[in-house]
Order: C-alpha cells, then sequence, then structure tokens
C-alpha cells in the first residue's frame, strides 16, 4: 500500500512538474515594428513556425528601427529612430514577456542599428542622423545603459549599420552617404572606440547592412545602390580590412540586408528591388561567393531585412507588406524552403528581428 501511496506521489509530482514546465517559452523572435511604435514577440517551434507570444506586440519608443537582445536573455533593446532614444525592455524569463522601463536613454539624431559584444558589456549605436556611434556600458544586473567617456564617436556620413566581430574586438559600421565601412577597436575595459588604421574602406553606392561570420574572419557589406556585396578578410591582430579575391559580388536589386548562418558556411542578402533572397557559399579559406543552386529565392514584396534564426534552422525575411517570411535552410548546400504556415503576417511592417532560445 505504501508503495502504491508512494508511486501515486511520484506521478502527481511529476505531472505537476511537466505542467509548469509547459508554461516556459525557449524559443522565440522579438520583431521590431517601426510604423506601429511596438515590438512583437513571438514563439518558433521546431518547425520554424511562428505564433505570437500572450500579451504581444509590446509597446515601445517613436519608430523602433532595431533590436538586440543581451546575451543574459534579461533584456532587450531597441532604437527608436523618431524618438532620438533607446528602450530597455526587461524579458520574463517563463513567458518571454516583454515590460519596457519607465526611463529611456537618450542617443543621438536617428538611431538606426544596434550592436553589443559578445559578452553583453557595452551596446553601441549607430546614429544616422549626427553621424556617430554611442556607446554604453551595459549594468549585468538590471540592464541600465551608461553612456562611456568620449562617445559619441565620430563615423562617416550616415552610418546605418553596426556590427561586432566575433569576441568584440572590433566593430563596423556601414556609411550610407559617403560609400564607407569605418572601422574601429573596442576596448574591452572601457568600451571606447579607436579608428583601425586604414579606415574609413570604400564599398559600393549605399552600403546599408554589414554581416561577419561567427569565426571573425570576413566582413560582408550589401551596397543597397550599386547590386552588390563587398567582401572583406578582417586581419584577427589589427582589424584591418582587405579586399577579397573578386569582390564586388553581383546580387538583385537593391540589396539591403545581409545575413550569414551560424556555421559561417552561408551568406543571405535581401533585395528589396527584386523582391528576392541572394544565397551563397562561403570559401572557408578566402571568403569568396558561390552562388546556391536555386538562388535567388522568391521573398514576398519588397524585403527590407534577412537574420538567420539562433538555431541555425531558419532565415526570417521581413516585408513591407506587414509579413515574415520564414524558410528552412539546408545545412549542406545552404539551399532555402519555405517554412509551414509563411509568410506570417504582423500588424505593421516589420523593420527587424532578433531570435533567442
Amino acid at each position: 500500500m505504501d508503495v502504491k501511496k508512494s508511486l501515486l506521489l511520484w506521478i502527481v509530482v511529476t505531472l505537476a512538474f511537466v505542467a509548469c514546465g509547459s508554461n516556459h517559452v525557449g524559443h522565440v523572435a522579438y520583431v521590431a515594428m517601426a510604423g506601429a511604435d511596438q515590438v512583437a514577440g513571438y514563439k518558433v517551434d521546431g518547425s520554424g513556425k511562428l505564433s505570437q507570444l500572450s500579451g504581444s506586440p509590446f509597446s515601445a519608443g517613436s519608430s523602433p528601427s532595431s533590436i538586440y537582445v543581451h546575451p543574459s536573455k534579461k533584456f532587450a533593446y531597441a532604437a527608436n529612430r523618431d524618438g532620438g532614444d533607446i528602450s530597455l525592455f526587461t524579458i520574463d524569463s517563463k513567458s518571454r514577456a516583454l515590460t519596457e522601463a519607465s526611463k529611456r536613454t537618450t542617443a543621438g539624431s536617428n538611431p538606426s542599428s544596434l550592436s553589443m559584444d559578445s559578452e553583453g558589456k557595452f551596446l553601441f549605436v549607430a546614429n544616422s542622423g549626427t553621424d556617430n556611434i554611442s556607446v554604453y556600458s551595459i549594468d549585468s544586473s538590471t540592464g541600465t545603459l551608461t553612456e562611456v567617456a568620449a562617445s559619441p564617436f565620430p563615423a562617416g556620413s550616415r552610418p546605418i549599420a553596426l556590427t561586432v566581430s566575433s569576441g568584440g574586438k572590433f566593430l563596423y559600421a556601414a556609411n550610407a552617404n559617403s560609400a564607407s565601412v569605418s572601422a574601429y577597436s573596442v576596448s574591452s575595459s572601457s568600451g571606447q572606440l579607436t579608428a583601425i588604421s586604414g579606415s574609413p574602406y570604400a564599398v559600393g553606392v549605399d552600403p546599408y547592412s554589414l554581416a561577419t561570420d561567427p569565426g571573425g574572419h570576413f566582413l560582408y557589406v550589401a551596397n543597397l545602390e550599386s547590386r552588390t556585396v563587398s567582401a572583406f578578410t578582417i586581419d584577427a591582430t589589427s582589424g584591418a580590412l582587405s579586399t577579397v579575391s573578386n569582390s564586388p559580388f553581383e546580387v538583385g536589386a537593391n540589396p539591403i540586408s545581409a545575413a550569414i548562418d551560424t556555421s559561417g558556411k552561408h551568406l543571405y542578402v535581401a533585395n528589396s528591388g527584386s523582391s528576392n533572397v541572394s544565397a551563397f557559399s562561403i570559401d572557408s579559406s578566402t571568403g569568396g561567393l558561390t552562388e546556391v543552386t536555386g538562388s535567388p529565392f522568391s521573398a514576398g514584396s519588397t524585403p527590407v531585412f534577412a537574420a538567420v534564426d539562433s538555431s541555425g534552422q531558419f532565415l526570417f525575411v521581413g516585408d513591407q507588406s506587414s509579413k515574415i517570411y520564414g524558410y528552412s535552410i539546408d545545412s549542406s548546400t545552404g539551399a532555402l524552403s519555405g517554412t509551414e504556415g509563411s509568410p506570417y503576417t504582423t500588424s505593421s511592417s516589420p523593420s527587424a528581428i532578433f531570435t533567442i532560445q
């Protein structure tokens, strides 16, 4: 009898534990929607299908154009382009719902892009209206931002995109109006930026997006008005850039966003003018690009971003018709195939996405 009671108790406790565990949302995507002043949250299931989080969408500042999640998964930040400030959100550990802090952090004019070092010590903000980059230290307990000494740091004309190389040693900024990329070394202690010798580097007309591979070996720049991608190798010691042989590489019309898969084997470029995605294999030795069989892949109407999911299995592409297109990535070939339920409708045009597991 005691054995039966013990077994029954074990079953009840186990079921209760499973029920509680089922309330935990793990794999999620946060989508900035500039036109609605909101950030939407979605669950991402094992097939890449998106379903809205409870309480989503969440209010943000004026025209959130970029979103970034802290490595701790406790905080998220949104750059509010028209508000000239940064929203801090706390992330509920179970539901993954967002709650915005009562006070926003002032940035420069038209903050357009966010990036962060891998340890989550510093947040970098491209201010496209004031031609500079703001740098903030991050309080690991509260997520609060404090601007570092000497910030903001000068950039080229209209810095529109940022990326931090692997390890957080170097920061790169795409300057849309000066057809260049600015390169900086990042102080690991203070977060201060120092221009790298040779910077800025010339690229195509209207560079609009940057992508680095996970190993920090290569940098790719989508040139909106040149229909090309510029490719560079990154010097591991200095951060200096050297042009890859045969660069720039041709893509579709108005390439607006570039993303690399988590293995570093494939590059994806969303072409807003031709409404498709160009896919390339990356030569691991040279950084050269070879177009994937079947590329370009159709991507709705006027895509505005492409982002590889944190799991490395999926690519998400947002377009101006208030939709997000989901694709499964063939890990061997890099080819794309639509996920179940794609495209997913959003309440407003999406401007950026960030996923976590």
